[in-house]
């Protein structure tokens, strides 16, 4: 039973680690001199894949430890949380971001924030980090904590990493998007410095996330073998 937790904890601390130590700037630029920008992101992708397999198998294996009971409670929330974590990922891959992997190009697009980083900078990061929250709330058991929680502390820790690395990287290209959006969402609209684009983000979008949603409803248990409680 110790090693199934060890080496959960193995494979999830090699996960984290690996994303910060890989894309870190020191790491980075001398992969990127030794093998090519190209190389690294598909080194970068590989180790991503095979550390998270790693995790789940491990995660898989764990034995089964309860911290709290499960509650109905929990699970309608889980529910209530996905929705907008549907919306933020559909959004977040279907909109060209300065943040995201490569994006540094389109720090010279005269209006390099649109659509749904008016509300945050990181709609990816976000969604998962609302779906590993609501994930583990649901669980509560220490494999969960450990899976979960790490895949939380990645996409939080994520945001503050990658807006450090493009301060120092890109310099004043990286003023314009720092000043007009926000990483915590809504944040820079509420202070003022910049206007939520609905249209910019469109129904389009928003029907994808709902499908993506209805779709995650429908086929949740034949994905992970849990049967979910829906809020209706």
């Amino acid at each position: 039973m110790t090693w199934a937790f060890n080496e959960l904890l193995l494979a999830m601390a090699t996960f984290v680690s690996g994303h910060f130590l890989l894309s870190s700037l020191p790491v980075r630029t001398a992969l990127i001199e030794r093998i090519g920008a190209n190389a690294h992101r598909i080194l970068y992708s590989l180790f991503a894949i095979v550390t998270l397999v790693w995790s789940v198998n491990a995660y898989n294996r764990a034995p089964y430890q309860e911290l709290w009971p499960p509650m109905t409670g929990l699970q309608h929330l889980l529910m209530l949380l996905m929705l907008p974590a549907c919306l933020l990922f559909v959004a977040a891959v279907t909109t060209r971001n300065p943040t995201a992997v490569g994006g540094e190009k389109h720090l010279k697009d005269p209006h390099p924030a649109r659509g749904v980083l008016t509300i945050t900078r990181h709609p990816g990061l976000w969604a998962f980090l609302i779906w590993s929250v609501g994930h583990l709330l649901v669980n509560g058991d220490i494999a969960s904590v450990v899976l979960f929680g790490g895949l939380a502390a990645l996409s939080g820790a994520g945001m503050a990493h990658i807006d450090y690395r493009r301060r120092l990287q890109n310099g004043s290209d990286w003023g314009p998007v720092a000043l007009s959006t926000s990483a915590i969402p809504f944040l820079a609209a509420i202070q003022g410095r910049t206007k939520i684009d609905w249209a910019g983000i469109g129904l389009g979008r928003v029907a994808l996330g709902l499908a993506l949603y209805a779709a995650l409803v429908v086929f949740h248990q034949y994905l992970s073998g849990v049967q979910l409680v829906t809020v209706f």
